[in-house]
């Protein structure tokens, strides 16, 4: 039987741990926040008897002092001295809150370093498709260089088929199309599609930023998880959209053309941001 390396157990439960950090971080926080609920409510009734212990030590001194007891009656604890006795109470909810709070927040920070971390990755890899594509049209032209995304288009629609998934009724025309962002298939037209083309840009005229929801709202196409986190910039250029035709050659749908929708300027993560 071979020894157990340590080590290597070690190493891969820091893994584990960095990797879901933000997990076990906020699962922490909440379960802390419920702590700390706990441990005040179960503190309030000691703190209560203290108050009291102590409203009626003062009365007692007040009425050793010459002070008749009628004129005592409603007497309360002054504030100071009502922090004073309580306090202690609950200094298990206080620490438990600040372990909480401190939990949440390193989560969020976990969190927001990793989508730093990601959005640097996705604007380079964006950067270095736009050079590339720029020098693939530069060396074979641009013919050819729509012909062979129309070749990659059809592949994509032989490989998912509009009959695995819904296609969407847009109400606004009967053609099949398809979302190059979202890959979802729908029914519109050109026209209508230009026309939503020409309200967005408008729009990024005046807001110089716009969400890919917004363009999916000019088509009325269902919100996507991610929408609403790209879109794009009047820094970068106006919304353009190159449309190609494929053909459909699934069950439902063979022989059927489908417009496909690339997005020459490719909406970004941080489209909000001016440049």
């Amino acid at each position: 039987m071979g020894k157990v390396n340590i080590g290597s157990i070690f190493r891969n439960f820091r893994r584990k741990a960095a990797k879901h950090s933000p997990a076990i971080l906020t699962g922490f926080g909440i379960a802390g926040m419920i702590t700390t609920t706990v441990l005040a409510v179960k503190a309030t009734p000691k703190a209560l008897s203290l108050l009291d212990e102590e409203r009626y030590r003062q009365k007692r001194e007040l009425v050793d002092e010459g002070v008749d007891v009628k004129d005592l009656e409603g007497f309360k604890l002054k504030p100071v001295d009502t922090v004073k006795v309580a306090w202690k109470c609950y200094i298990p909810a206080v620490v438990s809150g600040f372990a909480s709070t401190a939990c949440l927040i390193g989560a969020n920070s976990v969190h927001t370093r990793r989508n730093t971390a990601l959005l640097t990755a996705y604007n380079l890899v964006q950067t270095t498709f736009s050079e590339y594509k720029d020098k693939v049209v530069e060396e074979i032209g641009e013919k050819k260089e729509k012909t062979v995304r129309n070749k990659i288009n059809q592949e994509r629609i032989k490989n998912d088929p509009p009959v695995s998934k819904t296609v969407i009724v847009s109400g606004k025309g009967e053609q099949l199309c398809r979302d190059g962002v979202s890959g979802r298939y729908f029914y519109s037209d050109i026209d209508t599609i230009k026309r939503a083309i020409n309200a967005i840009n408008r729009e990024m005229t005046y807001e110089m930023y716009v969400s890919l929801s917004d363009f999916y709202d000019q088509i009325n196409l269902p919100h996507t998880d991610v929408s609403d986190y790209l879109g794009w910039n009047l820094d970068d250029g106006l919304v353009d959209i190159d449309f190609g035709t494929c053909l459909a050659d699934d069950e439902e749908h063979t022989g059927v053309p489908c417009i496909t929708l690339d997005y020459l300027v490719a909406p970004r993560y941080d489209y909000s941001k001016l440049m």
